[in-house]
């Protein structure tokens, strides 16, 4: 099949991919470490296994170049995977561009994102380790709906802690969630310690994903029995959600298509390295040369405008210190719709890459970003979540300089999830009532003066 006959693109069961890609090996120099709190030395398994599993805590620090999917896995992932790669011919229709737009669809899964990817083999090794209860934060909803599906497959419980700005914008998520049996609180909440101490300074605080971090966190290390999962952000989650690149690989291939710009949404950078690392061993490889580009919002940069320091992963300052893009951890950025990328800090793993140089970054405001969600929507026939519309910005903004270049490049990015819950976002934008938000250099240094001295 050539590219120019293709729409819809599908692999078979039996072509899925059977590891997870580890791209710390192929990188010219290894990410800083993680380090204690206390000690300001780097961690070791000990001081993670209060909240993780080991076999966890082993593919966060495996300098393995490719890691074994369980067959318990790889069976909860064929109820969706491997997701379809679409050619976006009528979006290239609709802006008259030579450019070949392909993105790869993750809004089939049970909970309608990219999220089980990874919610699916935590749940699996926590639940084989013992363990009966996970505790986890939530913006949009995404992770949390993820992660209730995946406890429900192994038999575990699953507690929530959701961002109250989502929390009130999304309640159809609260549903989702409870019918998969998780239990759900809006963060910061009256339950934990950390969630008082916000509630005390401002009781209508809006809450962050550093916020409920904490709550989830608090609560994990109280009960031997409850461990603590986290939906972005760590190299074991960033590792997991690789499929979406080794399955794009092949579908590719199969038209004999290579990208030349590869864009995805960054909030922590879980679908953003899913996508991106396979195509980036590839490019290391020589074997290809696209430009990466991450994309994210404007109210909440932290790759564009945020320093790359020591911080802590939460805002209470209970987690292990690691080196990042961040705006600092106690950071409450404005309560945009996409929820998912309201996180003060940018993937190690993914900072470390930009770092290098192997990737690039743009910011994008909501209201630029819903346009392309509405254009997307009208000639492709997905709403998509208010996540990924800031990629799909960022490939319309790529298709229409073909369009004055005439350059027929290819571009590739990952359609993490669907809107289905996310109208009332839409509402706003339709109406007219939103609004943009960017941050200003005077609050990106407010945020910075509480980084951690390392």
């Amino acid at each position: 099949m050539s590219d120019d006959a293709a729409t819809k693109i599908l692999l078979s069961e039996e072509e899925m991919p059977r590891s997870w890609y580890n791209i710390v090996p192929d990188l010219p120099s290894p990410p800083p470490p993680v380090l204690h709190p206390g000690t300001h030395q780097p961690v070791g398994p000990d001081d993670l296994a209060p909240l993780f599993p080991m076999a966890l805590i082993e593919q966060e620090v495996t300098t393995e170049r490719y890691v074994t999917i369980p067959e318990e896995v790889l069976e909860v992932y064929r109820l969706w995977r491997p997701s379809p790669l679409f050619r976006a011919r009528r979006l290239e229709k609709a802006l008259g561009t030579p450019a070949k737009i392909y993105y790869k669809y993750e809004g089939v899964s049970p909970a309608g994102s990219h999220k089980p990817n990874t919610a699916v083999p935590q749940a699996y090794y926590n639940a084989s380790a013992g363990i009966r209860r996970l505790t986890t934060e939530t913006g949009a909803g995404q992770w949390g709906t993820a992660l209730a599906f995946a406890a429900a497959q192994f038999g575990i419980e699953c507690e929530i802690w959701q961002v109250r700005a989502s929390y009130d914008q999304k309640p159809y998520r609260k549903l989702m969630i409870e019918t998969f049996g998780g239990t759900i609180h809006p963060s910061p909440s009256e339950l934990t310690e950390a969630g008082r101490k916000v509630l005390a300074d401002d009781p209508e605080s809006p809450g962050s994903l550093g916020i409920a971090i904490s709550e989830a966190v608090e609560v994990a290390a109280q009960h031997p029995d409850t461990n603590y999962a986290l939906g972005s952000v760590l190299n074991h989650v960033l590792l997991h959600q690789t499929v979406i690149g080794e399955e794009a690989l092949l579908q590719l291939a199969k038209v004999g298509a290579v990208p030349d710009v590869i864009v995805g949404c960054t909030g922590g950078g879980s679908n953003f390295a899913g996508l991106a690392f396979p195509f980036l061993r590839e490019k290391m490889a020589g074997k290809m040369a696209p430009v990466v580009r991450a994309v994210e919002p404007a109210s909440c940069p932290s790759l564009t405008k945020g320093v790359y320091a020591y911080d802590f992963g939460d805002t209470a300052g209970m987690t292990p210190l690691m080196k990042m893009h961040t705006l600092g951890h106690d950071f409450i950025p404005d309560p945009i719709h996409a929820g998912g990328l309201r996180y003060h800090g940018m993937a190690p793993l993914i900072s470390h890459v930009y770092e290098l140089g192997l990737m690039e970054a743009v910011a994008k405001t909501q209201r630029e970003c819903f346009e392309a969600g509405v254009a997307f929507a009208r000639s492709e026939g997905i709403i998509p979540a208010p996540e990924p519309t800031h990629a799909l910005a960022a490939c319309i903004e790529e298709a229409l300089r073909c369009k004055e270049t005439g350059e027929e490049k290819v571009i590739l990015t990952a359609l993490c999830g669907h809107g289905h819950l996310d109208l009332p976002a839409y509402g706003k934008f339709l109406s007219g009532e939103m609004e943009d938000h960017s941050l200003s250099s005077d609050a990106v240094e407010a945020a910075l003066t509480k980084l951690p001295a390392v």
